[in-house]
């Protein structure tokens, strides 16, 4: 199983970003998916999570209203539009899968924050300047 993120870059405040995770065709079709970030010396954070039909979707409050998550199953893609970026939102950010029992896409949040989703790529960094 690969997860390949990519769309990283560095922006000044305000502006924007797309981040893109490329993932199987089984985790495209079936999985719950999201994003999560981590900058160094702070906690790791469920950013956005959403279920393999997009019907349930949810946001970080930091977050909400400024990122959009989505994906594209058959192009086996994840997306992250990230707008209004600002400071605090420089990390690392991550794309994650899961498919436990009973798993919804805020149970995702939590599951991303404490660092063990089933399947996690490699990262791509963010960073907004002032």
């Amino acid at each position: 199983v690969h997860l390949v993120e990519s769309g990283g870059g560095s922006v000044q405040t305000g502006g924007s970003l797309r981040l893109s995770c490329v993932v199987s065709e089984e985790i495209a079709s079936t999985y719950y998916m999201g994003w999560f970030r981590q900058a160094p010396g702070l906690e790791r954070e469920g950013v956005a999570a959403m279920d393999s039909g997009g019907k349930d979707i949810r946001y970080a409050d930091s977050v909400r209203g400024r990122f959009t998550i989505s994906r594209e199953n058959a192009k086996t893609t994840l997306y992250l539009q990230m707008n209004s970026l600002k400071p605090e939102d420089t990390a690392m950010y991550y794309c994650a899968a899961d498919l436990r029992p009973s798993l919804t896409a805020l149970r995702l949040l939590g599951v991303m924050r404490r660092g063990d989703p089933a399947y996690r790529g490699q990262g791509t960094q963010v960073t907004v300047s002032s």
